[in-house]
């Protein structure tokens, strides 16, 4: 199975540093859970880095964020989930890793197509708005 690729990417330190960021419209779809976000946009990026490192700590530097919040962030996601996103792999050549499992890939995948549904249904309203931005 290939791994479903983001549509859009988070924001790093290295980005805010090229001059000045022209307009876009991002949706940013949340699952909450109370005040906890059970699902967003973080989560996603994370798994997706996931998927692509196979390893927590690789992806968490991807992303420039700590080794300990990328593991809170995925220790919140699998509690929030009926089955987990993500899991450890032992043994292997480098002594284990990380995997994003089917039930995270599928995840990511309807969190990404809800995304593209969204833009495409509001495509016109968006287009207006954006001609309302000073550019």
């Amino acid at each position: 199975m290939t791994p479903p690729t983001a549509t859009s990417r988070p924001r790093t330190a290295a980005s805010t540093r090229t001059g000045p960021a022209r307009p876009q419209v991002r949706f940013r779809l949340r699952v909450t859970a109370g005040d906890a976000i059970a699902i967003g946009p973080g989560k996603i990026a994370l798994l997706e880095a996931i998927v692509t490192t196979g390893s927590i700590t690789a992806a968490a530097k991807r992303l420039d964020m700590s080794y300990r919040r990328a593991w809170m962030l995925v220790d919140e996601l699998n509690r929030a989930l009926a089955k987990p996103a993500v899991d450890s792999v032992k043994g292997g050549t480098r002594g284990g890793g990380t995997e994003v499992t089917a039930v995270g890939l599928r995840l990511i995948a309807l969190y990404r197509g809800i995304e593209d549904k969204a833009a495409q249904a509001c495509r016109a309203e968006v287009a207006r708005l954006m001609r309302m931005v000073a550019r």
